[in-house]
Parts: structure tokens; sequence; C-alpha cells
């Protein structure tokens, strides 16, 4: 117990470093994905056929393949198939590579939720703001925004808590989050190996951030609920 005591600084500022790099791929993953869920979205209900087909196989291809193979792809390729390390090899090059297979994955996971809130929407309305003289682009964000928004929280709020746990798949392509930091004082780290007692703190950080982000969300899908 003495020794744990001695080694709870050391463990708790590598665990805080972790985090921060972690909780900067979780808000620059939404920050990319939201907005390139919904375009891709459009994309996908678009009545251009070659568009509409591309984009579905895509979205297919992104959302029926593991997110790590993703990773894997995404940061290897350039430089092994390409002979172009674009990324280059320091923390800054594996933190984007990561950033960007981060936010194309989520972004078509959002695009999905997106597609189906617009499409739950009674056609009845569009063709009531039609007759009222609105163009297509008032319709949707005077008439079917907030009601799409209503509708997508729920599913948008369970991507988002899945989100909090998969960027602890960036350590694939050794990004140094958070369980990478736990688990290098298992390996040996700072003159301390063959320890697993920070791999517990690690789960507390995510039980803390997941739990922030539930009473987040439902405050906001609450809030929502205008109608009850």
């Amino acid at each position: 117990m003495e020794i744990i005591l001695k080694q709870m600084p050391i463990v708790l500022n590598s665990l805080n470093v972790g985090f921060l790099q972690t909780l900067k791929l979780f808000c620059v993953t939404l920050l990319g994905a939201v907005p390139l869920g919904l375009v891709i979205a459009f994309g996908s209900m678009t009545r251009f056929k070659p568009l509409n087909i591309f984009t579905r196989v895509v979205v297919w291809i992104v959302r029926g393949s593991p997110l790590m193979i993703q990773l894997l792809i995404i940061y290897y390729f350039p430089g092994l198939v390409l002979n172009n390390p674009i990324w280059g090899g320091g923390e800054s090059g594996r933190f984007t590579a990561a950033a960007v297979a981060f936010i194309f994955n989520y972004a078509c996971y959002f695009s999905e939720i997106y597609r189906g809130g617009i499409q739950s929407i009674p056609v009845g309305q569009e063709e009531a703001g039609q007759v009222l003289g609105m163009t297509k682009t008032q319709i949707f964000f005077r008439v079917k925004l907030l009601q799409v928004i209503k509708a997508i929280v729920p599913p948008m709020s369970n991507e988002i808590i899945t989100l909090v746990k998969d960027t602890s798949l960036a350590r694939i392509i050794a990004l140094q989050e958070i369980i990478w930091a736990g688990q290098s004082f298992m390996k040996g780290s700072q003159g301390i190996s063959g320890a697993i007692w920070p791999m517990f703190f690690t789960a507390v950080y995510y039980l803390i951030w997941n739990g922030l982000m539930t009473l987040l969300l439902g405050w906001v899908e609450k809030k929502l609920n205008y109608y009850q």
C-alpha cells in the first residue's frame, strides 16, 4: 500500500495527460463528424443516382468494417503503399490520422441517423410548405429541422456514449491516450513496472466521463420533449 501511495502522483499525472489527449480526440471527432454526417446523409438521399449509390456504398463499407482496421489503413497505407507518409511519425501525426479515421467513421454512422430522422417527417408537411410558397431550403430549416433534432437525439446520444469508449482504439497506432498511459505501467514506465492498479483508475476516468455525458445528453433529451 505504501508503494502505491508513493507511485500515485506519477500515475495520476500520466493518466491526466493521456485523458486530455483522449478528450481532445473526442471533441475533434464530434466537431467534424456532426456536420459531415449531415452532408453524407444528403448524398445518400439525393436523386442523382451515381452520387446516391457511391455514398451508400461508402457508408456500407465504413459501417461494415471495424474502426480498428480503418485506423490502421488510414495511418499506415500512405507510407507503406504510396511511399508518402503524410502523417509523419510524431504524436501530432498519429493524432491527425486518428482524428480523420474517427471523424469519417462516425460521420457515416451519424448520416444514417440523420437520414432516418429526416425521412420520418411526414411528406404532407413539405407539401404544405410548397403550397405556402416556401423553398425546399426554407421548409427544411423552418419546418423540419427542429422535428429532426428531436427525433435524432436518442440515437445520437447512444453513438456519442459509444465514442467515449471507442477513443481507446487509437492506441492501436500508438497514440498516447489514457489507456496507453495506464497500460505503460504494466510494461515499465517512469520507474514503475508490473503495476496493474493504474488500469482500475483508468476505468474510473471513463466511468465519470460517461456518467457526465449521460446526464448532459439526458438533460438535452428532456428539454426537447416539449410535446409531453
